[in-house]
């Protein structure tokens, strides 16, 4: 049996399949995706199936997804950790642009405190990290926000095994709680970071859990011979694996439907076998 729950941080317990909301924007993540009672209802229906981690992030639209989650579902749940990142800029559907300098960041946290409508962030995910600022810069505007009160936690979104390494090094004792880097069951690349992370504890949110959506699309004979097994898509046993595969995996699929939502939950009660793990593996 896996774990249902993690100790996000040593102290939040969360839900380990929560919901990721870069889906509830259009293409590139611009804009809206649709109606936004659409996308309202959809977070709220998560949040009623027991989720009970929301990872979202400032540029989803951009700002757009955070006043989404705000108006879905504030005043929010005791038992719900909202996560974002800042860190990036967005100018066009095909701009990115790494912003890390302190002030930068103490701008972007601050905005999206005021988008959420809350006092505090329980999880500020640093979204890539500024290769012309000192990585001790950065965690150093991360921690005078949290030594401020207005995160709780801070995560790292694609790093190496150095680079965490290096953060774990220079940040305060405890306060970094998780690692955001692409990983799922056609993808892992990131194994050696997931080491990492199950040595401290550290929760592993890996995006795309989905491969963004060549799992449901490719031919995969193992995949389709356990899906048959237990009589669900290549999708819930892909996220059933990355519960199995680690205690410190919480993946959090994105979706901007509400049948593929119920979908995407209802893998977490899936029980993969023994024979299904080494067939998958």
């Amino acid at each position: 049996m896996t774990s249902e729950t993690f100790r996000l941080g040593g102290e939040l317990t969360v839900r380990r399949l929560g919901y990721g909301t870069a889906q509830l924007t259009g293409r590139g993540y611009w804009g809206p995706r649709g109606e936004r009672a659409d996308a309202v209802a959809v977070l709220r229906r998560a949040v009623e199936r027991g989720v009970t981690l929301i990872d979202t992030a400032d540029n989803y639209g951009p700002g757009l997804v955070e006043e989404l989650v705000a108006e879905a579902l504030h005043p929010y749940p005791a038992d719900l950790v909202v996560a974002t990142k800042g860190g990036v800029v967005r100018t066009s559907d095909s701009a990115w642009h790494v912003a890390g300098r302190p002030e930068q960041l103490r701008a972007m946290c601050e905005a999206s405190l005021r988008r959420l409508r809350s006092d505090r962030i329980d999880l500020y995910q640093l979204h890539r990290l500024d290769p012309e600022v000192p990585l001790a810069e950065q965690l150093g505007a991360l921690g005078e926000l949290r030594r401020e009160g207005k995160i709780r936690h801070i995560g790292l979104d694609t790093v190496t095994v150095e680079q965490l390494k290096k953060a774990l090094g220079l940040a305060e004792t405890g306060s970094i709680a998780s690692v955001q880097n692409r990983f799922n069951l056609i993808d892992r690349e990131s194994e050696a970071v997931l080491e990492v992370c199950e040595a401290h504890g550290l929760a592993f949110l890996p995006w795309f859990p989905l491969a963004n959506g060549a799992l449901t699309g490719e031919t995969a004979a193992a995949l389709d011979a356990v899906a048959a097994r237990h009589g669900a898509s290549r999708g819930q046993i892909a996220l059933a694996w990355l519960l199995h595969r680690s205690p410190v995996l919480c993946p959090t699929p994105g979706t901007g439907s509400l049948a593929h939502l119920q979908e995407n939950l209802d893998a977490a009660a899936i029980r993969l076998s023994a024979e299904d793990l080494a067939a998958l593996r």
